[in-house]
């Protein structure tokens, strides 16, 4: 069997925000899509950070929308994404080996690696998810027909 690449598993295209946008804006996006991370993108179309769903909810107020909402509840919707992201962007290429990158996320315990070009620009994402989801595809291919999917006997 052929080693398996990042490029083989990844999203792509990926779902992005400028540094910018503001955390009611980055909200709405994670709202609207089933995405669990957000590509922020600097001035060049670069890969600046990244934003998880974890990231907004550490930055957002649990009061939005209730009763108990204040003025400086609302105020952290208008903090911008370069103020809420992570930096230390940890990112792969997308012929590197999918044993690598899964290694790069355990050692750095994240959750997604953006897949770069030679300029930095993101071309895909995989995470933890996507790997997951390979490898229960392929444990369900190598199952033996006489057994269930859990690889026991029925």
């Amino acid at each position: 069997m052929p080693t398996l690449i990042v490029a083989d598993i990844m999203t792509s295209p990926v779902q992005t925000v400028s540094m910018d946008d503001s955390v009611g804006d980055i909200r709405d996006v994670f709202e609207r899509s089933q995405y669990h991370h957000l590509i922020v993108v600097g001035d060049q179309g670069e890969c600046a950070g990244v934003i998880s769903d974890r990231d907004l909810l550490k930055n957002i107020s649990p009061f939005i929308g209730k009763m108990q909402e204040r003025a400086v509840d609302i105020n952290c919707l208008k903090r911008r994404a370069h103020q809420i992201m992570t930096r230390q962007l940890v990112a792969v290429r997308k012929n590197t080996s999918l044993r690598a990158a899964a290694r790069v996320m355990l050692d750095h315990k994240i959750s997604c690696l953006p897949v770069v070009d030679a300029r930095k620009n993101c071309i895909g994402i995989v995470t933890l998810r996507d790997v997951v989801r390979w490898a229960v595809r392929e444990l369900e291919h190598e199952a033996d027909p006489g057994y269930g999917h859990s690889g026991l006997a029925a």
